[in-house]
C-alpha cells in the first residue's frame, strides 16, 4: 500500500488527462510569460515542454545555462559504471539483459570484481556506479553491502543501480557504504510499463515508484531518476519527472536529486523503440527541467555520441560517464559477455576530460568523501 504522502501515491491516482496533458494548446505568449518567471510552475514547465517552445530552444539554452552556472560552477563529474552480474529474473521487452535472452549469464567473483574496481580506479575515477541486472539472487543485498564495505578504500563515493529494494534493504546498503541510486522508472505510464515489463518483480509499477521514497527514508546521500526515452511520449515522460523530482527535493531535502535522460539504444532481442526522440527533444527537455529544477544533477551516459555530449555539456550537464562498458568484467576483458546496450561515445576517460576542458569546464574526479558526513 503506497504511502498516501508519497509521490507515487499522488500520481497514481492521477487520470491519464492529468498525466498527459495537453501540450499542443500551448501559445508562443505563454513560452515566453515562462521564461520570464523567477520560480517556474507545473504549468511553465508544461510550456517549455510543449511544441510551441521548439521556436524558443536559444533562449531556453541561454537561460539553463547561466542557472547551471549560478549553481554549479564550471564542474562536470566524472563517473564510471561496473557492472557486478547481468543475471536477471524480469522480462523486461527492451533490455539485453532480460530473462527470455538466451544470452551467457556472468556474476562476477569477489577477486574478479576487485581486478575490475583496479582497473576504474587506474583510470582516475573515484565515483563508481555498481550495477547488476534484475535477480536478487545473484547479487543479494548482503553482499551489495559487503562489497561496497570492500570497495570504500578504492572510491570516495559508491552508487547502486540495481533490482529495486524496500528501506531495510536501502538502509543495508547505505550502512555497508552506498551513498547513491539510480533508478529509473522506465516510463511513467502505467499501460506502457504493464506492457513492457511482462514478467518478474519489476512488473510492479507502484513498487518501482515507491522505491527511491524508500532510499530517502533510508538515508541514501544522492537519489538519481530517469525514464527511458523512446518507449512513450517523451514530452509526458519529462513532465512526469519533473514531479518527481521535485517531490523527492522537497520531502528529502538533504538528499542530492539527479536526472538521466537515456534514450533507448540497440540490446540484444532487436527491441525498437516505438517513439521517436531526436536531438533537438533532447535539448527542449534538459533545458526545460535544467529552468524548472536549478538545483538538479544532470547526467549524460555514454549511449549519447560524442559530439552531441560535447554540445549538450553547456545545458545543465553536471555529471558525465566515460570509457564505459555495460558487461560484467568488461574493462579487464571486454567482449566475453553481452553489453547490456550499445555505447556511442567510445572515448577514453581522459579524452573525455580533454574535451569538457576545452569546453571551458573542470572535471572533477572526486567531490565527496564519506569522512564528510561522519
Amino acid at each position: 500500500m503506497a504511502d498516501p504522502k508519497t509521490f507515487a501515491a499522488w500520481w497514481s491516482g492521477l487520470d491519464s488527462q492529468a498525466r498527459h496533458p495537453d501540450f499542443e494548446a500551448v501559445t508562443s505568449d505563454r513560452v515566453e510569460r515562462a521564461l520570464s518567471v523567477e520560480e517556474p510552475s507545473a504549468e511553465d514547465v508544461l510550456a517549455l515542454l510543449s511544441p510551441a517552445a521548439r521556436d524558443y530552444l536559444e533562449p531556453m539554452a541561454q537561460k539553463a545555462h547561466a542557472v547551471t552556472l549560478a549553481r554549479f560552477g564550471r564542474t562536470i563529474l566524472m563517473y564510471a559504471p561496473l557492472y557486478l552480474s547481468n543475471a536477471c529474473c524480469n522480462d523486461c521487452a527492451y533490455c539485453g539483459f532480460r530473462a527470455h535472452n538466451r544470452i551467457q549469464r556472468v556474476t562476477l567473483s569477489r577477486a574478479e570484481l576487485l581486478e575490475e574496481a583496479d582497473a576504474v580506479a587506474d583510470m582516475g575515477f573515484r565515483h563508481v556506479l555498481l550495477l547488476t541486472g534484475g535477480d536478487e539472487r545473484a547479487v543479494p543485498r548482503s553482499e551489495l553491502a559487503d562489497i561496497c564495505r570492500a570497495l570504500r578504500e578504492r572510491f570516495s563515493s559508491l552508487s547502486l543501480e540495481v533490482y529495486q529494494m524496500d528501506e531495510d534493504g536501502y538502509r543495508q546498503v547505505v550502512e555497508g557504504g552506498a551513498d547513491g541510486l539510480t533508478l529509473y522508472q522506465e516510463t511513467y505510464d502505467p499501460e506502457v510499463y504493464a506492457a513492457v515489463h511482462r514478467a518478474g518483480p519489476k512488473k510492479d509499477y507502484l513498487d518501482r515508484l515507491e522505491a527511491p521514497e524508500a532510499a530517502g527514508r533510508a538515508g541514501m546521500r544522492r537519489i538519481g531518476i530517469g525514464a527511458l526515452l523512446g518507449l512513450t511520449d517523451w514530452r509526458s515522460e519529462t513532465f512526469a519527472m519533473f514531479h518527481h523530482a521535485r517531490s523527492l527535493m522537497r520531502r528529502y531535502w538533504r538528499t542530492h536529486v539527479t536526472i538521466s535522460f537515456p534514450r533507448l539504444r540497440q540490446a540484444e532481442g532487436g527491441f525498437e523503440a516505438p517513439y521517436d526522440v531526436d536531438d533537438a527533444a533532447l535539448v527542449q527537455m534538459m533545458c526545460a527541467l535544467r529552468i524548472a529544477l536549478p538545483d538538479a544533477g544532470i547526467i549524460v551516459s555514454t549511449r549519447e555520441s560524442a559530439a552531441l555530449r560535447d554540445q549538450l555539456l553547456p545545458l545543465g550537464v553536471t555529471q558525465m560517464s566515460a570509457g564505459s562498458r555495460t558487461e560484467p568484467g568488461g574493462y579487464r576483458h571486454p567482449d566475453e559477455a553481452v553489453e547490456q546496450f550499445a555505447i556511442s561515445d567510445q572515448r577514453t576517460p581522459e579524452q573525455v576530460a580533454k574535451a569538457i576542458r576545452k569546453a571551458g569546464y573542470d572535471p572533477v574526479w572526486k567531490d565527496w568523501d564519506p569522512i564528510l558526513s561522519g
